[in-house]
């Protein structure tokens, strides 16, 4: 059974950073692309960075680039999400996704539709 559990989350203020956790089971973090969606009041999700599952080619939207960063631990099977200099803009609920891809394992993948497994996300609240 795969499943992906979101954990990091909360309320902080502008210019702070906090770090997203996606903790794996029933597979491993190595044998699959990884991404991470946000969704905001109102808005539809939307991606925000990925990984592919081989050589750790990354790709982040421009609007968090410079900021956000994923980042893989196989021996821990987690994924992160490390979050510097929040802005209010950046309130979402934040989802951890998996996908095995296609035969190309150095792709990332950047839409909702290439992915199989899901989070439940985690609420990330930025005040100004």
């Amino acid at each position: 059974q795969v499943q992906l559990v979101e954990s990091g989350g909360g309320l902080v203020q502008a210019g702070d950073s906090l770090r997203l956790s996606c903790a794996a089971s029933g597979h491993t973090v190595s044998s699959y692309a990884m991404g991470w969606f946000r969704q905001a009041p109102g808005k539809e999700r939307e991606y925000v960075t990925g990984i592919s599952r081989s050589l750790d080619i990354t790709y982040t939207v421009d609007s968090a680039k410079g900021r956000f960063t994923i980042s893989r631990d196989n021996a821990k099977n987690t994924v992160y999400l490390q979050m510097n200099s929040l802005k209010p803009e950046d309130t979402a609920v934040y989802y951890c996704a998996a996908t095995k891809g296609g035969p190309n394992s150095r792709i990332v993948v950047t839409s909702e539709a290439g992915y199989d497994y899901w989070g439940q996300g985690t609420q990330v609240t930025v005040s100004s």
